[in-house]
């Protein structure tokens, strides 16, 4: 009897092409698509009934608002910088495909990360499409479960082995990068839900320099549409939603090197005492020469070799032991 696992399938290339290199190696794959109002779920269907895959679609609307959409909103408003994939995929993702297999009796899950899974530990895919950091708050019974058949692959060589699978989704493009907030327009999806702040004061150098149209439209680190607001290049420092203020610098104040997270999640036994590692703090290929610490209240503190620019409140910062995912957290 061929071992069964529980795959998430959007329908999009990814999760396509995922279905059919596990049934290549010997998989009986079951689907299971999270229904979170992006409107793929009919495609899903479809995708799966060409594939000949069974699927299973499930209601994730509410779990996702609760759990991603809520806590993004609030950190947002705060002025900090969350990361709603790596919530989501501790949050919602995972655990309900874990909960998914389980009524169904089976061990494993699949998802079409581009990350790599052995023997219960994650480790980086390839640096074009690495996704390994989005995964660094699942626990370690996920991680234990989870199989992940893309993760020597990159995106174009995925697409190749799509067409060469005969399958449409091979020229199906990419999905949004937040599936609740398709068209990427944050500050538009902040307003529809009827929080958003009004216009306030742009502060350069503790003078007031002129007025933005809503502190939730700035990013900390942010250069890209202030012009020339101060009369130079200047760049988004600090983030003041109890005064709707928005700092501006000419860069100083935006390198760290240090940052301490929120509470750690550790895929290994915590180390004891400082050791090195390497840390990325944003979905992006960089990896930092870092040293972290485990804090005495369950916190992570992080020293970078050198100074990072633009760590941000709200992100999450993933620490690697050579190409192994150890440990995550949410940078306060």
């Amino acid at each position: 009897m061929r071992p069964r696992v529980v795959l998430g399938f959007s329908g999009g290339v990814d999760s396509a092409a995922a279905a059919r290199l596990l049934g290549i190696s010997g998989w009986d794959v079951r689907c299971v698509h999270l229904e979170t109002g992006s409107g793929e779920a009919d495609y899903a269907r479809e995708s799966a009934e060409r594939m000949g895959l069974p699927l299973e679609v499930i209601d994730a609307r509410e779990r996702l608002e609760r759990e991603v959409c809520a806590p993004f909103e609030a950190v947002y408003l705060a002025g900090a910088t969350p990361s709603p994939c790596v919530l989501c995929n501790r949050r919602v993702k995972l655990a309900l495909l874990c909960e998914a297999a389980d009524a169904m009796g089976i061990r494993h899950i699949a998802t079409g990360h581009y990350a790599a899974a052995r023997m219960g530990a994650i480790f980086r895919g390839r640096p074009e499409n690495d996704q390994s950091y989005m995964l660094c708050l699942i626990t370690r019974a996920e991680a234990a479960r989870l199989v992940l058949p893309l993760g020597g692959l990159i995106k174009r060589e995925v697409r190749a082995l799509a067409e060469g699978f005969g399958l449409p989704q091979a020229k199906k493009p990419d999905s949004m990068e937040i599936c609740f907030i398709p068209d990427g327009d944050f500050a538009a999806w902040i307003e529809r839900r009827g929080r958003a702040p009004g216009p306030g004061a742009l502060i350069y150098k503790g003078e007031r320099v002129g007025e933005h149209s809503g502190s939730h439209r700035y990013t900390l680190g942010q250069r890209r549409g202030l012009g020339f607001a101060a009369g130079r290049r200047v760049f988004v420092s600090e983030i003041r939603p109890e005064t709707n203020e928005v700092v501006l610098s000419d860069g100083e104040g935006l390198y760290m090197d240090r940052v301490r997270t929120r509470e750690a999640n550790w895929l290994i036994d915590p180390p004891e005492g400082e050791f090195p590692c390497l840390a990325r703090v944003r979905h992006s290929r960089e990896l930092y020469p870092a040293f972290a610490r485990p804090a005495p209240d369950g916190a992570l503190e992080l020293r970078f070799a050198r100074p990072v620019r633009a760590p941000s409140p709200g992100q999450a910062a993933a620490l690697y032991c050579g190409e192994r995912l150890i440990a995550g957290g949410i940078i306060r």
